[in-house]
């Protein structure tokens, strides 16, 4: 199969360089200026100490800092080692509001083998935003970027 342009760029964009934060920060920073209809993007990184999730790199408003794992959409697609695509985040049980402007949230987990760096969060003011085309596309996206984690 034949990567999307989305993932050609990320996979350019982070050649050659192996610093965690700056391939994450330019890697918000080209889903931001790439997708319509988001109004936040970014990464929650798995802290093994305090077995949670933190927040790292984005383009939006503040976000909330600290997301239990098994809470929340970003802490129940960690846990599950699953994509979430939810379609109305009021709905979902559990959900935790860092922006009320948000309706629909897509998370990929960030994993390879044994390694779980944690998750891309995307979220959209739009209810039912994301399909299952763009999920594919982001999923294959996240798969080009844990290339240059690893």
């Amino acid at each position: 199969m034949k990567n999307s342009l989305l993932s050609q760029q990320l996979d350019a964009l982070l050649e050659n360089e192996n610093n965690l934060v700056a391939n994450l920060s330019n890697t918000s920073a080209l889903l931001a200026e790439s997708l319509d209809d988001i109004n936040w993007v970014g990464f929650y990184l798995y802290d093994e100490d305090q077995n949670e999730l933190v927040l790292g790199p984005f383009q939006g408003k503040v976000a909330c800092m600290h997301i239990a794992i098994g809470k929340g959409v970003c802490g129940t697609a960690f846990s599950l080692q699953k994509t979430q695509r939810i379609k109305n985040v009021h709905e979902f049980p559990g959900h935790i509001a860092c922006d009320s402007a948000s309706m629909s949230e897509l998370v990929i987990p960030l994993s390879s083998n044994a390694k779980k760096w944690g998750v891309l969060d995307i979220d959209s003011p739009i209810a039912s935003r994301f399909t299952e085309e763009d999920e594919k596309l982001i999923e294959e996206f996240v798969e080009t970027l844990v290339k240059h984690l690893s």
